[in-house]
């Protein structure tokens, strides 16, 4: 007996790790020491000395059951995107840049060529969130997970001067409400996903001309990552009031998560344009419209808020980096919630 028959390949380990070693080399950054293998991964800190009072943010988190998905269709590819997103997102929502993330798959079985383009995945989204992959770890769960399936989860860490922290502090009756538009359901919400559609190669790979794609390709676009829009806002000069990444439990849990005592929002539904997916994902399941406004982001991944004068200059930011915005509503003075009309 030995660990191979025991379900765990260490050879298939080493592989990995080689396959995955020219993805995690793009996301490199100069505070970076060694290289993928160590038992741990070193980032200097020098940048941080040239702030005045250093807070480090922090922000773990998986891509839930859409790994479902991935696995269905076997496309592995886009799915740490997600994971990323999840996590660095956080972290700019309070203002903060990302430095590094770290990533955990764990498997039934580990096959080489999935687990490095799942991680070349994971590169991808820290490419594109200025982030560097420093580490991570790939565990074969044999008994405990079935040979194909696997799960994904990362934890990255980054840092803000404290004077650039968005608290919601200063927000005031008045601020306008700016949203940026997602790319669809991003990574949450496939449970009640998985309820409404029929999860099998044959129903994902079926085209819809209102979703202009198959319906895999809609469900499984990566989540919008924001780093770069919410950099363009804070170097345009402009202070975010206060910021919400819309998440699991959509806008009826996280849009109140940047209010204070005394605050309101109001959300005007027609400001923006809904993905068609929302309207089939409605349609196909008979959901009630405030379940989805509960459950899903429903077009908006991230609001921020600002300043009256400042919404023409925050609209142009966020345009020069890539992202689509709309001004979506306002604060009032009320009971801190939310209200969409």
């Amino acid at each position: 007996m030995d660990y191979k028959k025991a379900g765990v390949d260490i050879e298939a380990g080493y592989r990995s790790v080689e396959l995955m070693k020219e993805h995690v080399k793009k996301t490199m950054r100069p505070e970076v020491f060694g290289g993928l293998g160590g038992f741990s991964g070193a980032f200097s800190l020098d940048k941080i000395k040239e702030m005045e009072e250093p807070v480090l943010l922090s922000g773990t988190d998986g891509c839930g059951t859409k790994v479902k998905l991935s696995m269905v269709l076997d496309k592995h590819d886009t799915i740490g995107i997600d994971a990323v997103a999840m996590c660095v997102n956080d972290i700019a929502c309070a203002g903060g840049e990302p430095l590094f993330f770290l990533d955990y798959i764990a498997c039934g079985k580990n096959e080489p060529e999935k687990i490095a383009s799942i991680v070349s995945g994971v590169a991808e989204g820290c490419l594109q969130s200025g982030a560097a992959l420093i580490g991570g770890e790939t565990a074969e769960h044999p008994g405990l997970m079935a040979e194909d399936e696997y799960d994904l989860a990362g934890f990255a860490v980054g840092v803000c001067d404290k004077k650039d922290m968005i608290t919601g502090e200063n927000l005031s009756a008045g601020d306008v409400l700016i949203g940026m538009a997602s790319t669809g359901v991003h990574s949450n919400g496939f449970s009640l996903v998985r309820k409404v559609f029929d999860i099998t190669k044959e129903s994902l790979d079926t085209y819809y001309d209102e979703l202009g794609c198959t319906l895999g390709e809609a469900l499984l676009a990566p989540t919008r990552i924001y780093v770069k829009a919410l950099k363009s806002i804070k170097e345009a000069g402009i202070t975010v009031k206060a910021c919400s990444h819309i998440t699991g439990g959509g806008f009826y849990e996280n849009v109140p998560r940047m209010l204070i005592d005394g605050t309101r929002a109001v959300i005007e539904k027609d400001s923006y344009p809904i993905p068609p997916i929302f309207k089939m994902l409605a349609k196909e399941g008979d959901i009630e419209e405030q379940m989805m406004y509960n459950t899903f982001n429903m077009g908006l991944g991230m609001i921020v808020a600002v300043d009256p004068a400042d919404v023409e200059k925050t609209l142009e930011a966020i345009k020069a980096a890539g992202d689509a915005p709309y001004v979506v509503g306002r604060i009032e003075a009320g009971e801190k919630g939310v209200d969409l009309c």
